[in-house]
């Protein structure tokens, strides 16, 4: 089990939101880069960053911050982005940089022919990021609900050639509230593409109810507030998850 530290990127800060409320944000780092290094030092082998304003805006806004994050990061670990990113030229860009994995979201709802293109053009890069409230897909840094179904749209992405799933309960993101176990191993067992679960990680018990369904398909978590806020120590968590899987 992958424990994932985030580092969520607004105004070229380190935050983190409640429920993707941009007007709810708590500053944990003036200097991303450093929040990064930190990880690294406590041994995560992942990193998941967010370009907060660009989600909002539909185009990278925090570029600088996180390049500074892959010049610092070298080849250590992977990298993980997503947040408006929308083109190909965008992608490319940041594979350039030395980032390892694109997430995709509201683009590959709205515009599926452009993470085919994606897929097509970047094949083992590209990550779906489906949001998502009561098993309807969010769009638009979470500000629109759709009619779509996750599990449908899982499976379509799948077919397009999709590396994995980063799957967000978004009424849990930022509330400490436990991950949702159950939505995400029914998307999981629906794939046959790894699934990395997002949204409310809060204790060693949400831990260690994740490692009991790895054998599902769920490969990884994002860790966001948890970890910033004390409630979980990373390291040890790392430590217990590989423990019990490995």
């Amino acid at each position: 089990m992958l424990l994932i530290p985030a580092i969520d990127l607004k105004d070229g800060r380190c935050v983190r939101l409640r429920q993707g409320d941009m007007d709810q944000s708590t500053v944990f780092g003036e200097d991303p880069s450093e929040v990064a290094k930190n990880w690294l030092e406590q041994g995560a082998r992942r990193l998941h960053l967010v370009d907060l304003n660009g989600a909002f805006a539909g185009q990278p806004k925090n570029e600088m911050a996180i390049r500074k994050i892959l010049k610092i990061v070298g080849s250590a670990v992977d990298v993980q982005l997503g947040g408006g990113i929308r083109d190909l030229d965008t992608i490319e860009r940041y594979l350039d940089a030395g980032l390892r994995y694109v997430i995709i979201g509201t683009a590959a709802v709205k515009n599926p022919g452009f993470l085919q293109d994606a897929c097509t053009a970047f094949g083992g890069h590209i990550i779906v990021g489906l949001d998502a409230r009561d098993g309807k897909i969010a769009t638009d840094g979470w500000s629109k609900l759709t009619r779509h179904d996750v599990v449908d749209l899982g499976k379509k992405f799948e077919d397009y050639g999709v590396e994995s799933i980063v799957y967000t309960d978004i009424g849990r993101d930022g509330m400490l509230s436990g991950i949702n176990i159950e939505a995400t191993v029914k998307l999981a067992r629906a794939l046959t593409i790894p699934v990395i679960a997002s949204g409310g990680l809060s204790t060693m018990s949400d831990i260690e109810a994740l490692c009991e369904v790895e054998g599902d398909g769920v490969e990884g978590v994002i860790c966001g507030r948890a970890i910033y806020s004390g409630n979980l120590d990373f390291a040890t968590a790392q430590a217990r998850a590989d423990e019990l899987n490995g």
